[in-house]
């Protein structure tokens, strides 16, 4: 028996990189996987990974663009799989470099859009779905989220944003036994981070203490760790996986 037996999850952002990760995880350890994603086919490939493991699955699109698609989805992993115990929100997007002064308001609109708002809407819709039983969200967040970063404002506001959003949902939440952490991943070699060189990767890792950077794998034990009762007491607080990066 898992330690996940028996529970529901929901991974938003499930259809790749670190989601797909969680997913697998925590289908391992026993749990019913919903996999949300704007791309319906790469959910539906890591339900079908799920499946093939014996596990139970189900996969659904998500904009996290859209309020209404994110509760739509939501609402429909409720009737779906019954209820739910544990959400993740590991969607994403990252942006194009510019200077502060020269952000396109396209930019700064579609990355707070994503990154933020659709982080708080989705913690909205998996409260309603949490509140009467408890359960835990586990906010993805970025080492961005805790640091400064030249030439990506738009991605550094937001990932303040969803760290500031889990302190204050897990003191309004707590009442109702919702927990409510972060994430924050150092580089990881994702679709978000496609067209780094190698030397560049490289050139990366040297700069954290432990002299690499994590795998997926590493952000999915932390996030299978925070959603289970193994972290019963854990709540409000912020988790780095940056093999060292912010220690200085």
């Amino acid at each position: 028996m898992g330690r996940y037996s028996g529970k529901i999850v929901a991974v938003i952002g499930g259809g790749s990189g670190i989601g797909r990760a969680a997913c697998e995880r925590m289908a391992r350890d026993g749990a019913s996987v919903a996999v949300l994603d704007i791309d319906l086919a790469a959910a539906q490939a890591t339900a079908e990974i799920i499946a093939r493991a014996r596990g139970v699955s189900y996969a659904c699109r998500i904009d996290l663009a859209d309020r209404d698609s994110i509760f739509a989805a939501l609402n429909a992993v409720g009737i779906r799989l019954g209820r739910l115990d544990v959400a993740v929100n590991s969607a994403g997007i990252g942006g194009v470099p510019y200077c502060l002064e020269e952000v396109p308001q396209v930019d700064w609109d579609r990355t707070l859009a994503v990154n933020l708002s659709g982080v708080f809407y989705s913690m909205q819709a998996q409260f309603a779905l949490l509140k009467d039983s408890g359960g835990a969200i586990i906010n993805v967040s970025s080492v961005m989220g805790t640091v400064g970063c030249v030439d990506a404002g738009p991605y550094v506001a937001a990932k303040h944003g969803v760290v500031g959003l889990t302190k204050s949902a897990a003191i309004s939440w707590g009442k109702h036994n919702v927990r409510v952490v972060a994430v924050c991943p150092t580089y990881v070699r994702t679709g978000l981070n496609r067209g780094r060189t190698e030397a560049e990767w490289i050139g990366l890792a040297a700069l954290h203490p432990l002299g690499r950077l994590p795998a997926v794998e590493d952000v999915a034990g932390m996030i299978a760790y925070l959603g289970s009762d193994d972290a019963a007491a854990v709540s409000g607080s912020v988790h780095p996986v940056d093999c060292g990066y912010t220690a200085g």
